[in-house]
């Protein structure tokens, strides 16, 4: 394992000592160095895991994927193809593979908040420990703590690891792949590349397409920087990419090869086909004009409109407190860590891993920059690159500031841009944590001048205070706002989850966060508990408890209990299932009995069809004086 491929070539640095003497101090010093290292590394995972589980019974659940959790939980069938009820009868409008851990969990430990939240924190340590592990390969054991800390500290890296989306198994499996990617750039074998390949195909089940993004990069690099002739290096790159792609469609083909009548009705689409709710409603549909591609129903409006795009779009008001902090210091360390190898063989193993993380920073820049929109949490996909061009770059910038000469100015640039940067995330944010930005400017200022001015006969105890003023310096905003996460009044929205006072989770902060507290998994609102005790008390028989108008309607409910219910038109409520013919025929073949519309929704042949044949229940029938936008319907007997 390289564990110093960051410094100098020997013909740059000053002689060294005599070999012997050499070997025998570098064999005395190593059980302290790993010792020293091993402590660090536990201490950031114990930061790390602080910052992921701090009163995470509080956690915010998205309201539709945990209703599908529940019903996931409740029921194999509805498992394996992604059920939205136990019934299974539509499925999510997503591949279900980010959710499976989270409904095991829910299956073993019981439906409540903190256990589909558990197997993110899970993910987020896993990816901290594996990115730890990568970048010492690659850059040596300072760099490695540096990225593993920079990664822990990424304010919306905890804030997602503290809910239930799926972005979080997705960062997890591409950091592998790129582990894997890297073994096989070292060492020209065949196997870790397959390993590679087969580590995106499953991140494509936790976000589908977006896991593809870094293939470009990862082949390029690969077949730029593995040894071996430019034939073998290709014929490799094929192999892997077929076990990319086959991993990556095996639960489309799965449900493809599977009747329709023997599967739940695949949502967002208007085929029923499984290619279509991946690449035409998740991929053209939202990304590109035209909302029925491939047989996809409209996507959401908020996926085309949602205001974050441009080549701005990472540093914006609300984005760039969440993952821009260290963008300066990555930039300066690709390039330079790119420029200073110029002229190196092609397999130069320190030059490789800056063009792997930095192609991986710079393609999911581009597709998002280009893109019609985008969560802020996409970013936590950012990340990992930008954690490992901080950790790989403050190595290289210090063995350089060592070794002396020109290029010992770099350190000292890099820590005052940063710090500078700050302010410029920061600036518009003035009102939280007040005292923040001053004291990061002070130690920029500390730490650049200390470094600047040390030289020969600057004592050790002055350089270590330098180069600890710069490293708080580097981090100790993004620190903070990652912190602020344990803050009840910055609780992050169950739907956009964002540290910090931005996002539509800290405006009425209060309000909102009492909402998410009154509906978690397994403890319904007192509305709900009503309508559930009124269901229960006249249902005879029925299959379905009752039918909702799109999930708006499910998602409380479904959360509340694991009876089956039917979810008319999916998620948007515009997915043609189930027709207003086949509700029908399970009201008169007594499966179904109630159904539950909403003015938020737009009419559907379903929902028409329910308005003229049913009867409409006054919501004093369940104790409740209104019920907002619901009306509940009973068709047992037909329209009274």
């Amino acid at each position: 394992m390289a564990t110093a491929p960051l410094t100098r070539d020997p013909a740059d640095s000053r002689p060294r000592t005599d070999g012997i003497r050499h070997a025998l101090r570098t064999t005395l010093r190593q059980p302290t160095t790993l010792s020293r290292e091993s402590y660090a590394l536990l201490l950031i995972l114990a930061a790390a895991a602080v910052l992921y589980t701090w009163a995470i019974n509080r956690a915010g659940v998205h309201p539709y994927y945990s209703a599908a959790v529940r019903s996931m939980a409740a029921d194999w069938h509805a498992f394996v193809f992604g059920g939205l009820d136990p019934s299974g009868s539509i499925t999510l409008d997503k591949i279900p593979g980010a959710l499976w851990p989270q409904a095991l969990s829910v299956r073993l430990l019981g439906p409540s908040n903190w256990a589909a939240v558990l197997p993110q924190v899970l993910e987020g340590l896993l990816a901290v420990w594996a990115l730890h592990r990568i970048v010492r390969a690659w850059a040596g054991p300072l760099a490695g703590l540096l990225a593993a800390l920079a990664l822990t500290l990424t304010p919306v890296t905890v804030a997602l690891n503290r809910h239930n989306i799926p972005d979080t198994l997705l960062v997890l499996l591409l950091v592998l792949a790129a582990g894997s990617l890297q073994k096989a750039v070292r060492s020209g074998k065949l196997l870790p590349l397959l390993v590679c390949g087969a580590w995106v195909g499953l991140a494509f089940q936790a976000k589908m397409v977006q896991a593809w993004l870094v293939l470009p990069v990862f082949a390029a690099v690969y077949q730029w920087a593995a040894p071996g002739s430019w034939w073998d290096r290709a014929r490799r790159l094929l192999l892997a990419g077929i076990t990319a792609l086959v991993v990556s469609c095996s639960w489309l083909l799965l449900v493809w090869v599977t009747p329709a009548a023997n599967r739940p009705y695949l949502d967002g689409t208007s085929n029923n086909n499984p290619f279509t709710l991946v690449f035409g409603y998740n991929g053209l549909s939202r990304f590109g004009h035209d909302p029925h591609a491939l047989g996809a129903v409209a996507g959401t409006a908020a996926s085309r409109t949602s205001g974050n795009t441009g080549w701005a779009m990472v540093v914006n008001h609300d984005v760039g407190p969440q993952i821009a902090w260290l963008l300066p210091l990555a930039v300066l360390a690709l390039a330079l860590g790119v420029w200073w190898r110029a002229g190196r063989p092609r397999t130069d193993g320190p030059r490789t891993g800056f063009l792997l993380w930095g192609g991986w920073l710079v393609m999911h820049l581009v597709v998002f920059s280009n893109s019609n929109g985008n969560h802020g949490y996409y970013m936590a996909v950012l990340a990992p690159a930008l954690a490992a061009l901080a950790g790989g770059g403050i190595a290289l910038f210090r063995s350089e500031y060592r070794a002396g000469g020109r290029r010992r100015a770099a350190l000292p640039v890099a820590v005052g841009l940063t710090a500078l940067w700050a302010a410029v995330i920061d600036g518009p944010h003035s009102e939280f944590a007040p005292w923040l930005l001053p004291v990061v400017l002070m130690l920029g200022l500390c730490g650049t001048v200390g470094l600047w001015t040390s030289g020969p006969h600057t004592t050790r105890p002055a350089v270590h205070s330098a180069l600890a003023a710069s490293l708080a310096a580097v981090l100790l905003a993004p620190a903070v706002w990652a912190a602020s996460c344990l803050n009840p009044r910055y609780p992050g929205s169950p739907i956009e989850p964002l540290a910090g006072p931005v996002g539509p989770g800290f405006h009425g902060a209060h309000h909102h966060r009492a909402k998410v507290l009154r509906n978690p998994l397994n403890t319904p609102s007192a509305r709900d508990t009503a309508l559930l005790k009124y269901l229960s008390a006249h249902r005879s028989g029925e299959k379905y408890l009752l039918a909702t108008q799109a999930a708006y309607g499910a998602e409380p409910l479904l959360r509340a209990t694991p009876q089956p219910m039917l979810v008319m038109g999916g998620f948007t409520g515009l997915t043609p299932y189930p027709t207003a013919r086949r509700i029908g025929d399970l009201v008169s073949t007594h499966q179904l009995r109630y159904a539950l519309l909403t003015t938020r929704r737009p009419s559907t042949p379903g929902s028409a069809w329910v308005k003229k044949s049913c009867t409409a229940i006054s919501p004093r029938a369940y104790g409740q004086t209104s019920d907002g936008s619901f009306t509940l319907y009973d068709c047992a007997g037909g329209k009274k």
